[in-house]
This record gives C-alpha cells, structure tokens and sequence, in this order.
C-alpha cells in the first residue's frame, strides 16, 4: 500500500475541537511534526478535515 508524509504546517490554537481531536489521532503536537502513515480511506477523511492545516506529500 502507498505510503504518505503528511505534516503540520499551521497552529491548533484557533482550531475547532473536532479539528484538534484529528490532529491529535494523526499524533501532531506542534508545528513542523511530521507522520508517514498508509494511504487509506480513513486517513483521506481525516486529510479533508485538516486540509487547511496540514501539507501532504509522497513517503520517501
């Protein structure tokens, strides 16, 4: 399965308890923290609530 770096690029200070919720299930904690997890259709519905906040891009 494909594997995706996806990383947090903007703060969860402003952001909604749903969107704080996310993040945390992904394991961001501060900006610049960054994950490699399998390409799924459950991570795809957690990267459209945090679209506006993450950077997506291809596992080395």
């Amino acid at each position: 399965m494909a594997k995706v770096k996806v990383t947090l690029i903007k703060s969860l200070i402003a952001a909604k308890p749903n969107q704080k919720a996310t993040a945390a299930s992904l394991g961001f904690r501060k900006i610049g923290d960054a994950v490699v997890l399998e390409d799924d259709a459950v991570l795809a519905g957690k990267l459209k609530v945090l679209a506006h906040l993450v950077s997506v891009g291809k596992a080395d």
